[in-house]
């Protein structure tokens, strides 16, 4: 007998070794790269909608370098735009030690009981933070007890308050400091409180902002709209997990932590619509993209809903309802550029970076953004 030879056609072929190589790309170190420290942006733009705008083609890994405002060039009518309305609460609050007067820093994350005022919380200095303590903040308008400790970092607190609700709330945001990420070489300053927050912010309970949605003003918006694009909310409150650094080298073992989302009717109408008239559904930011993603029907269309996601993308990732997304330049090794990488494609996204770095695009929550179509 002649001995069988199987011959791949060259596509398979590319085919093979794609899947091969996005295989090896699941891990940590595929997404590292040296980013100078002056890239990270210490302020914002003096106007959001002039931030720089880098537009990248996935199909071609074409490369525009634009400003923000032109953004509406890119999109028709019939497109929709989804953004994240949540909105960041002064989460950092500064206070002292009952009896021993020490300075402590208490980050909030997330409230588990409201009749109660019990708070999911980190502290620092956190070895001399224990259960039992009371803690002061402000000139005692505020006075919390520590109840259980959650992590290394981490406590459950109870705040000791007699007035309403809303009393309570105020009082927070009276005490509390914008929760600027560290990461952002300068200390908070009052204007942050407004800069630090989008324009359509609406629902209380982020920690952090929906940072690609910085970028956007009315007027931007409103040139969008008389295009006849829909622009339509979800919202998903942003936790520290979002940032949290990845500690394993393979990604498919990353745990995310878990944040609360909300999807209504008329925003799945409107993204179903446009999916079967062949127009573009943009994420605006990541948080927005994952939301999406999240609320997937077995045929592939976008579902009202309210519920918890824990939802972790990276290549290679099969997107069912985004066909574009707005971005920041993200971290290296950070779940959000794994993320852009899933969308973008691994070799457009890192070699986009590399062009940001050389000419000089501003990185992290205050630099400038990306379109990926």
């Amino acid at each position: 007998m002649r001995p069988l030879i199987l011959f791949l056609s060259l596509q398979a072929y590319r085919k093979m070794t794609q899947q091969i190589t996005q295989i090896t790309r699941m891990k940590l170190s595929a997404f590292k790269f040296e980013l100078p420290e002056d890239r990270i942006a210490k302020y914002p733009a003096e106007n959001r909608d002039e931030s720089r705008l880098m537009v990248l083609h996935r199909e071609t890994g074409d490369i525009e370098h634009k400003t923000f405002k032109d953004i509406v060039d890119y999109f028709d009518d019939g497109d929709v735009l989804v953004n994240n309305n949540t909105k960041v609460f002064p989460a950092r609050l500064y206070g002292q030690k009952e009896k021993t007067g020490a300075q402590i820093e208490v980050f909030l994350l997330r409230e588990l009981n409201q009749e109660m005022h019990l708070w999911d919380v980190l502290v620092d200095p956190a070895r001399k933070i224990r259960v039992g303590n009371k803690l002061y903040f402000g000139d005692g308008e505020l006075v919390a007890e520590v109840i259980d400790n959650t992590t290394s970092r981490g406590r459950t607190i109870r705040f000791l308050f007699d007035g309403s609700d809303e009393e309570f709330y105020r009082t927070i945001d009276t005490l509390g400091e914008t929760p600027l990420p560290r990461i952002i070489p300068r200390p908070t300053e009052p204007e942050d409180r407004e800069r630090f927050q989008t324009i359509y912010a609406e629902h209380v309970g982020a920690v952090a902002a929906p940072v690609a949605g910085l970028h956007f003003t009315l007027q931007v918006m409103k040139r969008l709209e008389i295009k006849g694009v829909d622009i339509t909310p979800i919202t998903l409150h942003i936790g520290l997990g979002t940032f949290r650094p990845v500690d394993v080298e393979d990604l498919t073992k990353h745990k995310m932590d878990s944040e609360h989302y909300i999807i209504g009717e008329p925003t799945a109408d409107l993204v179903n619509n446009a999916l079967d008239n062949k127009k573009r559904v943009c994420a605006v930011g990541t948080t927005s993209m994952r939301t999406l993603e999240s609320s997937v029907s077995a045929s592939g269309r976008l579902k009202a809903n309210e519920a918890w996601t824990d939802k972790f993308i990276f290549p290679p990732y099969d997107f069912k309802i985004c066909n574009a997304l707005v971005t920041n330049f993200h971290m290296p090794e950070s779940t959000l550029l794994m993320q852009a990488a899933a969308f973008g494609g691994y070799d457009n996204i890192m070699n986009a970076y590399k062009v940001a770095i050389e000419e000089k695009y501003r990185f992290f929550s205050y630099g400038d953004a990306m379109l990926i179509v």
